[in-house]
This record gives structure tokens, C-alpha cells and sequence, in this order.
């Protein structure tokens, strides 16, 4: 931790608060979110159609975050701090192989209950042992089974993706338990944005805390704006290069002059900072002047508004290791590729509305055990780079849709279909 500055714990108390308040909706949210939206899509994901948009945005959204996670290691925004008195990494000796098996242990956790509270961490100790070669004992490291305090995040997506699935495939036998876990998710996303009245105070006072711990205001000012800059070129690679390039392989066309019908379209979700309420508009742009088949709009357009987060995905990405940068907390691979799946997850489930990405991004740092209270320094640049990944998801949306209805188009021209 930064050191602390008398008075510094008292400032930030109505912020930790709000970070208290906001964790406690964690596993409601997530348990409910992804069991309703699984549930949700019940006969056309089973389809073709489905299929394709579903394997569309996993993978856009996958690729943002390894393009988020690829920029951050390279340009390194939060090592402006390392000449600051932080904790160093206690994960030194953490063997890649044991990170890979744990995640799979994580991902199928024995008691869900536990999953709730604890993930799987396998712990490595020294152990003196007799070597009879030298006659004498050596320290040896080994691993033994263990365990860490935190939700099991990974374990529990992959329950309640399982259960969603098998709730959408059930029909009307499946419908009770389906408008449960829809009407929770509603009740936990009111109270979300009750909470959100608050979080401008609870974020005040969190980042005045924040400020007092630490011994130089200028590292802070050079690192978050190197962590903008690293989301913009993230955001702009994506935009430009990547979706671009995807659209041109499959569809054959010019992607750039697709993307000029959508200028309508991309200006409202930088003006709304909301994929959702940027739906009108969407629909408009992609049916009236694309002429795309409303078969493939009215199923794929309000389903991305949901789930294909590209852009909160590239920045939760960056935001997470740029936070475990300022920490001189340094991730193995095994934790790195732990940290794209859970962005891809807890992306594929944030609300398209302004500010969602606050919870989503507690879902991260709590899955990668990092200090929740660092969140109120993105805060600094985030009315920005909120409306910058809000028009990429917009754009993800748009460009799935090209990219589904040519690859349905045989199914599309059935009379039957």
C-alpha cells in the first residue's frame, strides 16, 4: 500500500462506503445477470444464426481484452510508480502450470456455497528434506493445496452460464426459475442505480484519499493519463484495425465505407455514454440505410446491447493491470489469462448504461485480488473513455450484424425460415 497520510483513512470513509456497498451487489448481480441472460436466449441461439452471433462476440470481445492486456504490458502506465514504497508481488515461484491447473480447478469448483467466498490458490512452502547424495538437508519448494479469500468468480460463470443454458433449452418447464433470476436481476440493477446518486460523493472523498497516501501528485497525473492514452490507442486499434479487418475477411467489402453509414449511430453513443439508449438510432442506421435484414437487427442488435462489450472489455483489461502496475504487483501467465477470461465475462454481462462499468470493474479486481479502492483513480479520466468505448461497442454491434447476416444469408433466403 501507498503509505498512509494522517487523516487520510477519515477522508475516504464515505468512499469506502460506496466500494462496500457496490461489492455486496457483486454476487446477486453476477449470479443473476448471467443465469437471465443465458436463460434468454433460448431458441435462436440454438440456431445457426445464434450460434454465429454468440461465437462473434466471445470472440471480439476476447480479442479487445487481449489487445488491452498486450498494450498495458508494453507500454507499462502504472510503473511511473515504481520508485514508490508499494508492495511488491507475493506471487515469486508461482509455477505457470500450477496457474493453469488452478484456473481449471477454479472454473469447477467442489462446493458452490464456498465458491461464494473462497477460489482454489495453490501455496508453495519451503521444506527442509534429507539429501542423502550430500548428507545433509536442503530447503526444497513445494506446492500444497490452498486457498484465498475472494469470490470465485471464474467457478461461478461457468454454474451459471450451464444453468442458463439448460434453463433456456427447458422451455415453459423452465420458466418459474427464469422470471426469478430476470426479476432479481432487475430489483439488483435499481438498486444499482440508486447507488450510483451516491457514487459522485463516495468517489470524492475516495480519490481525496487516495491523493493524501501518496508522495507525489505529478507520478499520479503521468500515470493515469498514460493509462488514458493506453484505452485510446486500445479503443482505436480495435475500432479501425481489428473489427475493420474481421468485416473485410468475412464480408469481402469495403468496412470503412460501411462504417461511414453508421456516423449517426457512433456520435449518439459518444453523446449518451449508452449503448441501450443508442438502440433507436442503431436500428435506423443498419435497417434503413444498410438495408440489413430486420430478421438479423431485431434478434442481434438489442442481444449485443448487452452482451458484446468490446470496448468495457479493452478497458477493464488495461485498468486492472495498470492498477496492478501502481502496486509493483507483477501477473503470471497463468493470471493473465485468467484476468481475459473474467473481463470477457464480467464485460459480456454489464448493463448498457452509463457507468455500469464501475461494477463490472469491481468484479475484475475482485477476481484478481486487487485492491478495490484504486478504482476512484480511473474515475479521474473515466467520463471519457466511457463515451469512447461506448460508441466501439456500438460499432462491435453494427459490424456483428454484416458479419451474421453474410454468413446466414443461404438461411436468410429460405421462405420457411
Amino acid at each position: 500500500m501507498w503509505p498512509d497520510s494522517p487523516g487520510s483513512h477519515y477522508l475516504s470513509f464515505p468512499g469506502e462506503l460506496l466500494m462496500r456497498v457496490l461489492q455486496l451487489m457483486v454476487l446477486p448481480l453476477v449470479v443473476s445477470s448471467l443465469i437471465a441472460g443465458m436463460s434468454s436466449v433460448e431458441k435462436k441461439a440454438y440456431s445457426k444464426l445464434g450460434l454465429r452471433a454468440l461465437l462473434y462476440y466471445v470472440t471480439t470481445t476476447l480479442i479487445a481484452a487481449l489487445t488491452g492486456i498486450a498494450l498495458t504490458s508494453i507500454i507499462q502506465p502504472g510503473k511511473v510508480h515504481s520508485h514508490s514504497e508499494m508492495s511488491s508481488s507475493e506471487n515469486i515461484g508461482v509455477h505457470t502450470v500450477d496457474s493453469f491447473l488452478d484456473l481449471l480447478r477454479n472454473m469447477f469448483p467442489s462446493n458452490l456455497v464456498e465458491a461464494c467466498f473462497k477460489k482454489y490458490k495453490t501455496e508453495y512452502v519451503k521444506k527442509q528434506v534429507i539429501n542423502m547424495t550430500y548428507a545433509g538437508e536442503t530447503d526444497e519448494t513445494i506446492a500444497v493445496a490452498g486457498s484465498s479469500d475472494g469470490i470465485n468468480i471464474l467457478g461461478l460463470l461457468v454454474f451459471c452460464t450451464a444453468l442458463g443454458l439448460v434453463l433456456g433449452g427447458m422451455e415453459n418447464k423452465g420458466q418459474p426459475l427464469r422470471d426469478f433470476f430476470t426479476c432479481l436481476n432487475t430489483a439488483i440493477m435499481n438498486l444499482v442505480n440508486i447507488v450510483m446518486w451516491y457514487s459522485p460523493v463516495g468517489i470524492l472523498f475516495l480519490l481525496a484519499g487516495q491523493i493524501l497516501k501518496m508522495k507525489s501528485l505529478a507520478d499520479i497525473s503521468r500515470g493515469v493519463s498514460m493509462y488514458a492514452l493506453t484505452v485510446i490507442i486500445g479503443l482505436f486499434i480495435h475500432s479501425f484495425v481489428t473489427l475493420p479487418l474481421i468485416y473485410f475477411i468475412v464480408v469481402r467489402k469495403n468496412p470503412f465505407k460501411f462504417m461511414a453509414g453508421l456516423l449517426q449511430a457512433l456520435t449518439t453513443a459518444f453523446g449518451t455514454s449508452s449503448s441501450s439508449a443508442t438502440l433507436p438510432v442503431t436500428f435506423h442506421c443498419m435497417e434503413e440505410m444498410h438495408k440489413m435484414d430486420k430478421k438479423v437487427t431485431r434478434f442481434m442488435l438489442p442481444l449485443g446491447a448487452t452482451m458484446n462489450m468490446d470496448g468495457a472489455a479493452l478497458y477493464e483489461a488495461v485498468a486492472a493491470l495498470f492498477i496492478a502496475q501502481i502496486h509493483n504487483i507483477d501477473f503470471s501467465i497463468g493470471q493473465i489469462v485468467i484476468l481475459s477470461f473474467i473481463v470477457t465475462a464480467a464485460s459480456t454481462g454489464a448493463a448498457g448504461i452509463p457507468q455500469a462499468g464501475m461494477v463490472s470493474m469491481l468484479i475484475v479486481l475482485t477476481s484478481v485480488g486487487l485492491p478495490a479502492e484504486s478504482i476512484s483513480l480511473l474515475m479521474l479520466v473515466d467520463w471519457i473513455l466511457d463515451r469512447l468505448r461506448t460508441a466501439t461497442n456500438v460499432l462491435g454491434d453494427c459490424i456483428g450484424v454484416g458479419v451474421v447476416q453474410h454468413l446466414s444469408r443461404n438461411e436468410l433466403e429460405r421462405p420457411d425460415h
